[in-house]
């Protein structure tokens, strides 16, 4: 169900991450739907539990999911888990543009930047 690049810089708990967001977004998961268990998903990837569950905290924190005790993790509502996602990740294209900006950049340079990363898009193994 996940798919992880080993040989990837992203830290193994991150691309867990991004994988619930991306197939949250995809509708993979029922709305409300339960995710696979900590212990399921590290058993499947090879991983140690630590790695799923500190992935898991982190989604429980941005509201992506909701764990309840003894019954697992599920998928909170779809419409506002991808407002959230949307949200953060606007938050840190402008972050980095204004980055960009205090070391000089041009608006034009920022824009191009923000094309290329978009065309590039598909080539993320997460």
């Amino acid at each position: 169900m996940f798919r992880i690049d080993y040989k990837s810089g992203l830290p193994i708990y991150e691309q867990i991450y991004r994988n619930v967001v991306r197939l949250a977004y995809a509708g993979a998961f029922e709305e409300n739907g339960q995710l696979p268990s900590v212990r399921m998903v590290a058993e499947e990837l090879g991983i140690n539990p630590n790695t799923v569950q500190k992935a898991y905290a982190l989604l429980e924190r941005d509201g992506i999911i909701h764990s309840l005790p003894g019954k697992g993790s599920f998928l909170a509502d779809r419409q506002d888990t991808i407002k959230k996602q949307r949200e953060e990740a606007l938050r840190k294209v402008s972050k980095a543009a204004l980055e960009a900006l205090e070391y000089g950049a041009s608006q034009e340079e920022i824009t191009k930047a923000a094309q290329v990363q978009d065309n590039q898009e598909g080539s993320d193994t997460l």
